[in-house]
């Protein structure tokens, strides 16, 4: 029992917990009636809400979608400014972040099913390593206004990422390693492998 009353592993399990929290499934079937698990590339993310809730009602897409991205980007987010104000170490908000990740892509209410991280990734690094965030988040959005295809903007975006943090910070604070960031990298480009493949073959749809 004392394993569970460790203030660590309560982070932790609230955590993955959390961040397991298909709001994106939920506000679509609440509010478009629509199971996005189901539609369009079954993904429970922002920008397959917008894709399956916008052949119903436009409006009422670009809503949902934006509030999918808060509340996932959210997710992370928030447990890491608790623990911040616990006063835990930097590991331990790394940690989080990785597990946040995690709860997203592997959610334990979907059987392990999940978004593909890209807004709940970004959440937790731009509170963990922001100048490094912001450079990803610019790149993201800039190549999203050009190609237009979220899949490949996202992963242009987390490339930038990985690139600044290297030159910002070649030795991390703290922790001294790139290890989670490598994680949680390797965790989105995973959930990417679909997308990579419908690129590959020039089937990836554009939003």
């Amino acid at each position: 029992m004392d394993f569970f009353l460790n203030q660590n592993i309560l982070l932790y399990l609230t955590t993955y917990l959390i961040s397991g929290i298909p709001f994106g499934y939920l506000l679509a079937k609440y509010f478009a009636g629509v199971d996005i698990k189901h539609e369009g590339s079954g993904n429970i993310g922002a920008t397959n809400v917008i894709r399956v809730v916008k052949t119903k009602d436009p409006a009422l897409a670009k809503k949902l979608g934006a509030i999918t991205f808060l509340l996932d980007a959210l997710k992370g987010i928030i447990m890491i400014l608790i623990a911040k104000m616990l006063g835990v170490p930097e590991g331990v908000l790394w940690t989080i972040a990785v597990l946040a990740v995690l709860g997203h892509c592997f959610s334990p209410f979907l059987f392990f099913e999940g978004g593909k991280g890209v807004a709940t990734g970004f959440g937790v690094l731009l509170i963990l390593m922001p100048i490094a965030a912001l450079i990803a988040i610019a790149f993201w959005f800039g190549a999203a206004k050009g190609v237009k295809i979220s899949s490949l903007s996202s992963l242009i975006g987390l490339g930038a990422f990985m690139i600044a943090s290297y030159l910002l910070y070649p030795e991390v604070p703290h922790i001294g390693s790139h290890a989670p960031m490598w994680i949680i990298s390797l965790i989105i480009t995973y959930k990417h492998i679909p997308n990579l493949i419908r690129l590959f073959n020039k089937e990836e749809k554009r939003i």
